[in-house]
């Protein structure tokens, strides 16, 4: 009877028991939450970069290899950030998670863990470009949290479990209440501390007050749309890209706050003067309009990175004049205020020809802070990733036998004249349309040399020549159209353009790396 008595407690009592590992695995999260938390404060109040998240990030932005970029881009497009962000969330929580299941059974591996974690990315941060003299002490200060708060968690899970196999209910009461609490408030405080600290780090960070203040010199020279320019067709891309749509693909992941007041751009390397202008200075030289169409080289044939703008700014040229530029140069290496750079060819910014510019506007405002605000490069003909900088600070003058940009090493060639291209905007794949008369209709650019005709084929048939819509210029893109009478079935459309001097665009298909995609798009229709 005593025997039976005795195993029946000690069965209520393994029952009772909880599983330890959940809750510590909880206390790893907890940690790592009030590790981020802590830097984030302290990075608001000291060091606004120094964010342990935005740094690893970045970090992973630099070292992942070109084909897994490109796959992102490819399946989230301009949220490519947000998803590397979330992920970065999920690694850390997980790695967290671990850590706190160590901690409790191979003490203090956990916490080990933690600091390790921390180290890293004290080292991310303060090896990224424009990283301050104090850029080390929020991912330290944050380490110190996270390692203070496994060690305390843990230790207060372990007294739990011990009087959990206990008959002393006030102990296990206590116990599980003393953990509870700690890292309850503890994850409450987090999130506290963590998102208040972002929201103050962007909000002392924040330059929208000087934006919407800011009055710019009336245009010398202004771009008017011509009449004919741009046709009202559903589905068809507007010949002026709005803000709001145009698209944004740099490595940045968040949109730098640069105020125009100390914003500064300088002008060095192979100058006979090295040249430092203000934003005010910049803008006393003269504001023009240009109309020009930018092209991100990671569009696909057919693709949506690509639109036009109404772009207000100072020839580069005019800016390199002053410094005198060296006669064996070449290159300029353009870098961003976050260290990002590119490598322009020198004739690109210096030929007469091609209005190659500082844009400080864009179609009537100032630039908006994800393109580039206060003052951005944009250069005709070239894609982006090797002419329009955002967030531009720098210019070295140089040659390419001597300096390379972010992407030259990651498989991208150092220079990346824009593929002549053309694709059907309506109809759409996957959008049936009926019999009878459909207006098939889409866009084609051509930089520096402008589009002189576009074609469609129905499936096999003859080529057939579209109507183009009055040009802005040859800097920008045209809308096409043509008038089918279209029959039930499945129909295949390709479009082709031709260029001003004849040439015809590429047929061969290729994919973005290492200079551009090319091909012809041929859509599948649908008709009812």
């Amino acid at each position: 009877m005593t025997t039976d008595t005795a195993a029946t407690n000690d069965t209520r009592a393994k029952t009772r028991t909880p599983r330890a590992w959940p809750w510590a695995a909880f206390a790893g999260i907890v940690s790592a939450a009030a590790l981020l938390a802590v830097a984030e404060l302290f990075a608001a109040l000291f060091a606004r970069s120094a964010s342990p998240v935005l740094a690893v990030g970045s970090f992973i932005v630099d070292i992942v290899p070109r084909p897994l970029k490109e796959l992102a881009i490819t399946l989230f497009g301009e949220t490519d950030k947000i998803a590397l962000l979330v992920g970065v969330g999920l690694g850390a929580a997980v790695a967290a998670a671990v850590a706190g299941v160590l901690q409790y059974r191979f003490r203090p591996t956990g916490a080990v863990l933690i600091g390790i974690g921390g180290v890293l990315a004290t080292v991310a941060i303060i090896t990224r470009a424009g990283a301050g003299a104090l850029a080390w002490l929020p991912p330290v200060l944050g380490t110190i949290a996270g390692v203070v708060v496994i060690v305390f968690s843990v230790a207060r899970l372990r007294r739990w479990m011990t009087a959990a196999k206990t008959d002393d209910a006030d102990a296990r009461a206590t116990d599980r209440r003393s953990f509870l609490l700690f890292t309850g408030l503890t994850a409450i405080g987090a999130v506290v501390v963590g998102v208040g600290a972002r929201v103050l780090n962007a909000t002392a960070g924040s330059v929208a007050a000087a934006r919407e203040a800011l009055r710019l010199p009336s245009a010398r020279t202004t771009v008017t749309v011509p009449e004919g320019a741009s046709w009202n067709i559903p589905g068809l891309s507007p010949i002026i890209t709005p803000n709001a749509d145009f698209y944004r693909v740099d490595t940045a992941l968040t949109v730098p706050n640069v105020d125009p007041t100390t914003w500064r751009l300088s002008i060095e390397g192979m100058v006979d003067t090295p040249v430092e202008l203000s934003f005010d200075d910049l803008v006393s030289m003269g504001l023009d309009e240009y109309g020009v169409t930018l092209t991100c080289v990671s569009n696909e044939v057919g693709g949506n990175l690509v639109g036009n703008a109404i772009w207000t700014g100072v020839p580069i040229r005019d800016v390199l004049r002053m410094a005198g530029v060296q006669a064996d140069a070449d290159m300029v290496l353009s870098e961003s205020v976050d260290g990002y750079t590119a490598s322009t060819p020198l004739s690109s910014l210096t030929d007469d020809n091609l209005d190659a510019i500082f844009a400080v506007a864009m179609n009537g405002e100032p630039l908006p802070f994800e393109h580039g605000f206060p003052v951005r490069m944009v250069v005709p003909g070239l894609y982006g990733y090797v002419s329009a900088t955002k967030w531009v600070t720098k210019l070295t003058v140089t040659r390419f036998d001597r300096d390379e940009a972010y992407w030259t090493p990651r498989g991208y060639s150092a220079e990346a004249p824009i593929k002549m291209s053309s694709r059907v905007d309506t109809p759409k794949i996957g959008s049936p349309v009926p019999a009878g008369a459909v207006t098939v209709a889409g866009m084609a650019w051509a930089q520096p040399i402008g589009v002189q005709k576009v074609e469609v084929r129905i499936d096999n048939g003859d080529w057939q020549q579209t109507q183009l819509s009055t040009p802005i210029n040859d800097q920008s893109w045209v809308q096409w159209k043509f008038d089918w009478t279209a029959e039930a079935g499945t129909h295949y459309i390709a479009v082709r353009a031709t260029d001003k001097q004849g040439n015809v665009q590429i047929e061969q298909s290729a994919p973005i790396a290492p200079d551009g995609s090319s091909g012809w798009q041929r859509t599948l229709v649908t008709v009812s």
